[in-house]
C-alpha cells in the first residue's frame, strides 16, 4: 500500500470513528472523501456499465450509512468499506444476470463464464455457501431454493415436503441465523 493510500484510509478511519462519537462535522467529511473512492472504485470494475456507477456509490454510501455502528476501529477501515461496496456490486451484477436470463438462457458454458468474469460473485456465492451450511435443511433449502434459486414457495414445499408455512418460517427464521453468524464473523 502506498503512504499516500495509508494517509487516506487513516483519515477516513479517523473520521468515521469521530462520526460514531457523534461529530457530524466528521461525518459530512468522511462521506465527501469516501465518495471519489468508490466511485473510482466501481469505474474500474464497470467499464462496459458506466451508467450503474452513480447508482452503486449512492447505494454504497447508504448502506455505510446504515451500518456505520458496525465498523470496529480496531479493524482496517479499506476492508470494512470495500467489503459494502463489493456486495452491492455483487448485487447489482446477480439482478444484471436476473434480468437476462429471462432473454437469453444459459448454458453450462455460459455460467462459467460469468464466474471466471466476475470473481468477486463467485467469492460472494463461496461465502454464502459455506455459511448456509452451517443451517439446518429446515432453514437451508427454503432459502437456497426460493431466494438463490428464485422458486416459488409452493415449488420449494412440493420438493421439500415441508408445508409453505414451513418454508416461508424457514427462510424468516435462516435468513436471522445467517445475519447473526455474519455479525459474529465480524
Amino acid at each position: 500500500m502506498s503512504p499516500d493510500l495509508d494517509v487516506r484510509q487513516q483519515r477516513l478511519r479517523d473520521l468515521l470513528v469521530a462520526a460514531q462519537r457523534g461529530d457530524a462535522r466528521s461525518y459530512r467529511e468522511f462521506l465527501h472523501e469516501l465518495t471519489p473512492l468508490l466511485r473510482g472504485y466501481f469505474r474500474r470494475r464497470l467499464r462496459s456499465a458506466p451508467d450503474d456507477i452513480e447508482d452503486l456509490v449512492q447505494e454504497t454510501l447508504l448502506a455505510v450509512h446504515n451500518n456505520r455502528h458496525t465498523y470496529d476501529p480496531g479493524q482496517p477501515f479499506s476492508g470494512w468499506a470495500y467489503a459494502i461496496a463489493r456486495y452491492k456490486l455483487v448485487d447489482l451484477l446477480r439482478a444484471r444476470a436476473a434480468r437476462e436470463a429471462l432473454h437469453d438462457p444459459l448454458d453450462d458454458d455460459a455460467e462459467q463464464l460469468l464466474t471466471d468474469a466476475e470473481p468477486a460473485a463467485a467469492e460472494a456465492r463461496r461465502d454464502l455457501g459455506l455459511l448456509l451450511q452451517q443451517l439446518p435443511d429446515k432453514q437451508r433449502l427454503p432459502i437456497q431454493y426460493v431466494k438463490i434459486e428464485g422458486l416459488s414457495v409452493a415449488e420449494t414445499s412440493r420438493r421439500t415436503g415441508l408445508s409453505e408455512s414451513a418454508v416461508k418460517v424457514g427462510i424468516h427464521r435462516g435468513l436471522k441465523a445467517l445475519a447473526a453468524l455474519i455479525r459474529k464473523q465480524r
